[in-house]
């Protein structure tokens, strides 16, 4: 018996050998597939290690619902030379949205939070200094988060509860923090890309034609890319023709009573 465990040792030693060998072949095979969009990365769900299962806390990307709504939102970073373009074609539509704001954007222009709020938009938490908050402590993510809050609610007398975590970084410490200081961790399942400057049209042709978009996404653009204004009224019309209602997504989530399925839907208990 211990020549067959050292036979299969032996035979293990090997064929890790050779896979490490070959590993940059098949890196760049696994990278073509994925261009391809053969392969398509996973959400992690849970990691098994000896039996026990650990639970990987899952931010809103998505939420069940019956209803044709979706929610879309902007991140404000970077840039404001174009929210007030924005805030006019979303009046035009009356459209209400979501905008997830920094820190430093706030006490940039803290007048285009005013506006932003009196519009009827919801006004998100993106974190003081868009760090990766999966590097930071409880505490820290909890500071980051406290900060914009308090300008907030001191240039409008709103307290926030939807925040986005600046790069879609996230780990079960900051999730946990989030919900603990009364808080919705918010995601996306479609992405405008916008950020790329591939132009409006490319803009308007992911998200309007998007293989995730359904009901209850969550749709994510930049306030300050530079081909989102002129998306925009395209992007509108294009989701509306599709059936689909646009809310704000204080309006798109479920408050209470619910859990997170396997793709970070939010289901109905």
């Amino acid at each position: 018996m211990k020549e067959v465990y050292k036979t299969i040792l032996q035979n293990a030693k090997i064929h890790i050998k050779e896979r490490v060998n070959r590993k940059g072949v098949i890196a760049g095979a696994l990278l073509l597939l994925f261009a391809a969009g053969i392969l398509s990365t996973p959400r992690i769900i849970s990691v098994t290690t000896g039996g026990n299962v650990s639970k990987k806390e899952l931010p809103i990307y998505c939420v069940q619902t019956d209803k044709p709504q979706i929610a879309l939102s902007f991140d404000a970073a970077w840039g404001n030379e174009d929210t007030q373009r924005i805030l006019d074609t979303l009046a035009k539509y009356n459209v209400k949205v979501t905008f997830f704001m920094t820190g430093g954007w706030i006490e940039s222009y803290p007048e285009d939070v005013k506006k932003i709020a009196a519009a009827g938009h919801d006004l998100g938490n993106h974190s003081q200094n868009h760090k990766q908050m999966s590097q930071l402590s409880k505490a820290e993510c909890i500071e980051e988060i406290q900060k914009p809050h308090d300008l907030v609610k001191q240039l409008t007398g709103i307290d926030m509860f939807l925040f986005r975590p600046p790069y879609g970084d996230y780990n079960n410490n900051l999730v946990k923090a989030t919900y603990e200081i009364k808080y919705y961790p918010i995601q996306w399942d479609v992405d405008s890309l916008d950020w790329k400057d591939y132009g409006a049209t490319d803009i308007v042709n992911r998200v309007v034609n998007h293989k995730n978009l359904g009901n209850g996404s969550i749709i994510l653009c930049h306030n300050g890319a530079k081909y989102t204004a002129d998306a925009l009224d395209s992007m509108i019309t294009g989701l509306q023709d599709k059936g689909f209602e646009l809310v704000p997504i204080s309006q798109l989530i479920l408050k209470d009573n619910f859990y997170m399925n396997h793709e970070g839907r939010q289901c109905v208990k």
